[in-house]
């Protein structure tokens, strides 16, 4: 398995873990914000990027994240907004994967931290991110605008 960066040859791959990802969280967008994601995750001038797992020629895993400022360090500060591993392709230790490259990644440019949240209900998903930290007692509010 190879972690990299996307390319432009990547996106009906990306859109495909991306259609996975939504579905797990019974979530529907419009193309138009799906398009500007994957535009987005292209431009290298953007603070969106995403890192992709690749296994025998397919795209089997990706993060989406966020690289901001912040107000309580000088260094950037990683979002991991979403994480996907192909059903087919789970408990092989790639989303593990996804997310240690991400730290090693944040080790390597200085980034101050990494962070990440899931549903409450996710079972596997918080066993995953438990093997790097516990969870916080921080609480989430959400306005929709």
């Amino acid at each position: 398995m190879t972690i990299r960066d996307p390319a432009a040859e990547d996106e009906a791959g990306w859109r495909r873990l991306w259609a996975g990802y939504l579905a797990f969280y019974d979530e529907t967008l419009p193309d138009a914000v799906t398009a500007a994601t994957w535009a987005r995750i292209l431009d290298p001038a953007s603070s969106v990027f995403a890192r992709l797992a690749e296994r025998d020629g397919a795209l089997v895993g990706m993060t989406v994240n966020v690289l901001h400022d912040g107000t309580w360090s000088t260094a950037p500060i990683c979002y991991l907004e979403d994480l996907f591993v192909a059903p087919e392709a789970r408990g092989g230790g790639i989303g593990r994967a996804l997310i240690a490259d991400l730290v090693d990644r944040g080790k390597a440019r200085g980034w101050s931290r990494l962070y990440c949240h899931t549903r409450a209900g996710n079972a596997q998903a918080r066993r995953l991110y438990e093997r790097f930290v516990a969870a916080d007692d921080f609480c989430r509010y959400r306005l929709v605008l």
